[in-house]
């Protein structure tokens, strides 16, 4: 009796460490199964938070494109306006540029003007010579104020960037060698630029 007590005992405490073992086992499945599914839920998260932020993203770049290509054409219509202006600007100088020096010089026409016209009836020559030169000195005043300058040659080191030799000839002395001896054509600065080369005749 006592042992079959002690079998039945025994068998009992096995069939309820199997059932122990079999409801662990089986919150264990149910725990991983449950911990899957949260993970799936949080990569499922993830995944549109992912989403989401590109789209974010994409967003903030359409907004970008958009400003730039509103600066862009707003910079090139201003900058078409600036060159159509300055165009014009140029063309009005072009036609009116050269108004102030020619309103300037009609007065020495109206010399000329008189002067001619006081030869035919004039005797005295020494009276002509000096309103020629007198119309002369102004026209020679009125250049120079307009920043005209001759340029000085006789007798100068002969120099290729404002003289131009169109002949040589024996220096009459040894200081003339390499010097201008004779100018031909007057040369002028306009400003510090050469707008006409002096045409002389260098010494050898």
């Amino acid at each position: 009796m006592t042992k079959d007590k002690s079998k039945s005992n025994k068998e009992e405490l096995k069939d309820k460490d199997i059932e122990t073992t079999e409801n662990q086992t089986v919150e264990e499945t149910c725990k991983k199964e449950e911990s899957k599914i949260e993970e799936n839920k949080d990569t499922k998260k993830t995944k549109k938070s992912s989403k989401e932020k590109k789209a974010d993203e994409l967003a903030e770049l359409t907004i970008q494109l958009q400003e730039i290509s509103d600066k862009y054409v707003r910079l090139s219509a201003e900058f078409d306006n600036y060159r159509k202006r300055t165009l014009k600007e140029k063309m009005e100088l072009t036609k009116s540029g050269g108004e102030k020096i020619l309103i300037n010089i009609l007065p020495v026409m109206d010399n000329f003007e008189r002067a001619l016209q006081s030869i035919d009836a004039a005797k005295d020559i020494d009276a002509i010579k000096d309103g020629v030169h007198l119309i002369y000195g102004n026209f020679k005043e009125f250049v120079t104020q307009n920043g005209i300058k001759e340029i000085e040659s006789v007798n100068q080191a002969f120099d290729t960037d404002i003289h131009e030799a169109i002949t040589k000839i024996p220096a009459p002395t040894k200081e003339l060698k390499g010097k201008v001896v004779d100018c031909v054509e007057k040369g002028y600065f306009l400003h510090d630029k050469v707008i006409r080369f002096a045409k002389v005749v260098v010494g050898e």
